[in-house]
């Protein structure tokens, strides 16, 4: 066998090609087997196949050989996380606040990604060809809580496909300034860039962003504050906290969104706390691989429990 390939084998089902494959093949999505198809990489009955999409192999003899996956960009870390997860498939993260989750400008290294090379050494199947850890959403640097990681291409597919249809249960517990009239509420919007600071998202009319829906509830009003639970219906970059100062209550310590009042009036409490208070507290979903329901719940860190037991009336 050749060192720099892996070779599958087994009996074409039935319908199209790349589906029939992925049936047998529950490590790689039917986008890579395509890709891999279209590659000149399968073999039926010792004749390449370039059709993806053929149903007349049933029951035929197939070999697929796969590329080793390639090595990511970013170099493994040792960096200590907090698993709540983990099978062969997908691995689930408390992930602290600081953490940046992917390399980027300015954070070329110590991000999760890092940290993941580094624990799946040698777990990762390959995400589209690359051994990486598949990252499906993200949450901010200074954001802190629940985030799911795909290792194999067939989960990084399903994960992929319950985000976009919103089969994913997200909440999120915040500390807003202000005590927001309405304790439970549905904010519609339009989110994109801020045409007036590009690194900043804003509400925008219908037409110039993508539509964004966020519920939220109080969970308890404070001294001029509250802690609100905020449920994503769509994931859009930085949903909360520009929906949340939109109504009028951005999040404390929000060093973009709220620059004109970072601590609660007459009382300093939120003096040091130097980042949004925004905790991915619930993550639930239906494994894409096993089935198998998954439902997990990260309680407030440090941080956000000291700025709340400050904020209590």
């Amino acid at each position: 066998m050749n060192a720099d390939k892996s070779i599958k084998e087994g009996i074409v089902g039935g319908g199209r090609l790349d589906t029939a494959l992925a049936n047998v093949l529950p490590n790689l999505s039917r986008e890579r087997i395509k890709a891999l198809i279209l590659d000149g990489a399968l073999l039926i009955d010792n004749q390449k196949i370039l059709s993806a999409s053929s149903k007349k192999y049933e029951g035929k003899t197939f070999t697929l050989y796969i590329p080793r996956p390639k090595t990511d960009k970013a170099i493994a870390q040792n960096i200590p996380l907090n698993i709540v997860f983990e099978d062969k498939h997908l691995i689930i993260i408390d992930k602290p606040a600081g953490l940046v989750v992917h390399p980027s400008a300015g954070h070329a290294d110590g991000t999760l990604v890092n940290a993941l090379l580094y624990h799946c050494n040698g777990t990762l199947s390959g995400i589209g060809g690359v051994e990486r850890p598949g990252i499906v959403h993200r949450i901010d640097r200074d954001t802190s809580g629940l985030i799911v990681a795909a290792k194999t291409d067939a989960a990084h597919s399903g994960l992929s496909t319950l985000f976009a249809s919103h089969d994913i249960d997200r909440q999120y517990l915040a500390i807003v300034s202000g005590r927001p009239k309405k304790a439970k509420a549905t904010i519609a919007t339009q989110i994109g860039r801020s045409p007036h600071h590009r690194k900043k998202m804003d509400v925008l009319e219908i037409g110039k962003g993508k539509h964004a829906i966020t519920y939220y509830s109080v969970e308890r009003y404070l001294h001029e504050a509250a802690l609100v639970r905020c449920t994503l219906e769509t994931g859009r970059t930085h949903q909360i906290r520009v929906h949340m100062k939109y109504i009028g209550h951005p999040l404390i310590g929000d060093q973009v969104y709220n620059v004109r009042q970072k601590c609660i009036k007459s009382r300093p409490i939120c003096s040091n706390f130097g980042r949004q208070a925004l905790h991915a507290a619930v993550l639930g979903f239906i494994h894409p691989i096993t089935g198998e329901k998954l439902y997990f719940e990260s309680n407030l860190p440090a941080d956000m429990q000291e700025l709340f037991r400050e904020a209590i009336i």
